[in-house]
């Protein structure tokens, strides 16, 4: 497969790139939106809109099923967007890659497909104390049918997690380590690279959970050297309820099906069915076929940017975001790894995060407030939930000043 490009193919213009978000355009509460709930979901920029609706206005046909015209277009759309996503992630394969729901399905497919045939009574997997529930879970319905044991390598109070740690968990009956690569609640950029290439040197199985990444780091497979990687469309700025598991042909050869249904199989009787090759083994029922091509769509307008030219204006946005709130008396950050993404995290002395939330978007500021789907991690950093304000490649230093300036506001009032 061909990488992502490395040179953007336009010239990166924030007020040229919020014109193509209309969602960006709408007031609330009569006053410009100010979206910074990225980390949740991205709003799509206009060519996703259009690819989505091109389908169902121009192509509306279900995929592999039919020799009419509509059918030919729309799988040829929906394969492409295979062959986009697996180029912006640098597979060896575009085979490698299985369509998803999202990462929640994608670690879910790899764990009931993977973790039954491979781990047993007494095996280890390895996790960290930053994990999604997505991450978790999982491995606690796995653990409950196989016997496994679930291992939690530590984080430091400022939301780092070294290869040390991750070593210091590793034993001879650890058999996975699955991690995030970006943490969701306080944006620390995991080092997934050097505990990939650790676990491989002791003959352990890598899962990578690429959902925060996707949209903040240049996200290459071969040169992390996971061996399986999951990810979501919604938070790389394309549709909902699509995302992918990326995982080396070798291991989706040998990982049985985890759904059964038409287009999965190459021939079923009453006596027996035999599987279709990878990756259609794993992609039972009729797909989301918009959702896929949108997500194609979506690839390709970060390729067009940059990764790495997003990562480096979202950089500035927290930059800023940090220094604004650091300066707010009674505003403590949660996590201040020296490696981070465009997400900060952060309570208020005597103030519900709740309650900050709702004072916040009345200033139309949008954030997420609540465990985010980390219970474990609020646990770490007792806390019972945050506030977080999580940018995207739209968003402005104007609008972190805005967000700041209404939280001093509500302080001034409210606090």
């Amino acid at each position: 497969m061909g990488t992502t490009p490395t040179t953007p193919t336009r010239a990166f213009n924030v007020d040229s790139v919020r014109s193509e978000f209309p969602l960006l355009q709408r007031e609330v509460h009569g006053k410009p939106l100010v979206y910074l709930d990225s980390a949740a979901t991205t709003p799509k920029p206009q060519a996703v809109l259009d690819a989505v609706a091109g389908y169902d206005m121009h192509c509306t046909a279900n995929v592999h099923r039919a020799v009419h015209e509509l059918s030919t277009e729309a799988t040829e759309a929906y394969e492409g967007a295979r062959t986009a996503l697996a180029s912006f992630i640098n597979a060896p394969r575009r085979e490698e890659l299985v369509w998803t729901r999202g990462t929640t399905e994608a670690i879910n497919l790899f764990a009931w497909s993977w973790g039954r045939t491979n781990l047993q009574d007494g095996d280890h997997v390895l996790l960290s104390e930053m994990e999604h529930h997505a991450n978790i879970v999982p491995w606690q319905l796995l653990r409950e049918q196989v016997g496994i044991e679930i291992d939690v390598a530590p984080i430091t109070d400022e939301g780092v997690l070294s290869v040390d740690a991750v070593l210091e968990f590793i034993t001879d009956r650890t058999k996975l380590v699955s991690l995030a690569w970006i943490s969701n609640v306080l944006g620390t950029i995991n080092p997934v690279r050097e505990i990939c290439e650790a676990a491989r040197e002791r003959g352990i199985t890598t899962l990578v959970d690429a959902a925060q990444a996707m949209p903040h780091a240049n996200v290459d497979v071969q040169a992390v050297g996971c061996d399986a990687l999951a990810f979501s469309g919604h938070k790389m700025y394309g549709p909902t309820g699509i995302g992918g598991l990326w995982a080396r042909h070798d291991l989706l050869e040998a990982m049985p099906p985890w759904q059964g249904g038409g287009d999965m199989i190459k021939t079923v009787s009453f006596e027996e069915s035999t599987w279709n090759d990878v990756p259609m083994k794993f992609e039972a029922g009729t797909p989301n076929i918009a959702g896929a091509i949108g997500l194609g769509a979506a690839a390709g307008w970060i390729a067009e940017l940059g990764p790495d030219v997003i990562a480096s204006h979202e950089h500035e946005l927290l930059e800023q975001c940090v220094k604004r709130l650091d300066a707010i008396e009674r505003v403590q950050l949660i996590g201040t790894a020296p490696r981070k993404a465009a997400v900060v995290s952060f309570v208020i002395d005597g103030m519900h995060p709740h309650d900050v939330g709702t004072f916040l978007d009345q200033h139309a500021v949008a954030v997420r407030t609540g465990h985010h789907c980390a219970w474990p991690l609020m646990a770490r950093y007792d806390v019972n939930s945050t506030v977080r304000a999580s940018m995207g490649a739209y968003n402005t230093v104007e609008e972190i000043d805005a967000f700041a300036d209404a939280l001093e506001r509500i302080i001034e009032v409210f606090g």
